[in-house]
């Protein structure tokens, strides 16, 4: 296995680790903005630069796989102010309304400003080309606030299979978003939420429902209830820094109750029918073409969709 020097701490880690996977193994924090463990890493964005002695250049730690004797510097000033640099470029074209973006206090990109010191702006210039496309009923794409980072390209592509965003044009001009520029809804996005949920920053987010919620609990004509996934009593736990797994559902239904909806409902027994019907049809299924030979569709793909 290699061993290496990382900011002078002894590393040996096993032949193909990154630099930025061996730092971390040795507890030394690299910042990154499009890299996605286990799901991309693509050097793109030049945050996770450092200085490795005997290399011409920096290096993205995040590619750069370790070699035997490396010395490798984190923190030099040279690494930090091309870090700091590169920030300053993607902010300049950035729409910086922060206080009124979704992902305020939640944005990599502003922890990044901080944690470099980047308090003002200094490159000003033409910005690109706004697209707002608020075509489908559940994500918002904003490419005013995208990094070119390419994470919702890959989870998309890669992780999910839909193949429904790509980065087009070059330079200045590069967009990331369906092909020929087209809008969401007019491609084969399913809007499983996946490209919001890996985006560091407000570009792809999820449309914000809150104030159709209010004005229909504020309507005294309407009778307005609640149906719950069961996977919502687990995961709203962790939100609010509870360990991962913690049931939350008597609390969930109480907050419910008291924001003002009039009944809430538990979609587990709806799911749990699903799910006997779906093994059910499976088994069938099986059974005719292992047993009785006929041409049967295999694999058999189900949803819970219909426990709603």
């Amino acid at each position: 296995m290699p061993k290496l020097t990382i900011d002078g701490i002894p590393v040996e880690v096993p032949e193909g680790t990154t630099i930025l996977q061996a730092a971390k193994q040795v507890g030394l924090k690299i910042p990154t903005l499009c890299y996605l463990e286990e799901v991309q890493a693509i050097g793109a964005c030049r945050v996770c630069v450092v200085e490795v002695e005997g290399a011409r250049t920096l290096v993205a730690s995040c590619v750069a796989p370790v070699t035997e004797g490396m010395k490798v510097h984190t923190n030099s000033k040279r690494a930090r102010e091309a870090r700091k640099t590169v920030v300053e470029l993607l902010l300049s074209d950035h729409d910086g309304d922060c206080q009124t973006c979704v992902r305020n206090d939640d944005c990599e990109l502003q922890e990044l400003a901080r944690t470099l010191g980047i308090k003002e702006i200094r490159y000003q210039g033409e910005k690109s080309k706004r697209i707002v496309d608020e075509t489908t009923p559940a994500i918002v794409r904003d490419t005013s606030k995208c990094v070119l980072c390419r994470r919702c390209v890959t989870v998309c592509n890669e992780v999910q299979g839909v193949g429904g965003l790509f980065p087009q044009n070059r330079g200045f001009e590069t967009v990331v978003g369906p092909a020929f520029c087209s809008d969401l809804d007019d491609v084969v996005c399913v809007q499983c939420g996946q490209c919001a949920a890996v985006c560091p920053v407000g570009a792809i987010v999820e449309r914000d429902q809150i104030s159709d919620v209010f004005a229909a609990l504020d309507d005294p004509t309407k009778t307005v209830v609640v149906q719950t996934a069961p996977a919502i009593r687990a995961a709203l736990g962790e939100c609010f820094g509870l360990p991962p797994g913690t049931l939350v559902t008597g609390k969930m239904v109480t907050a419910l109750r008291r924001l003002g909806f009039h009944a809430v409902f538990d979609t587990n027994f709806a799911a749990d029918l699903c799910i006997m019907e779906e093994g059910t049809e499976l088994l069938t299924r099986l059974k005719k073409k292992l047993v009785d030979g006929e041409n049967i569709a295999l694999p058999m793909f189900t949803s819970c969709s219909p426990g709603w």
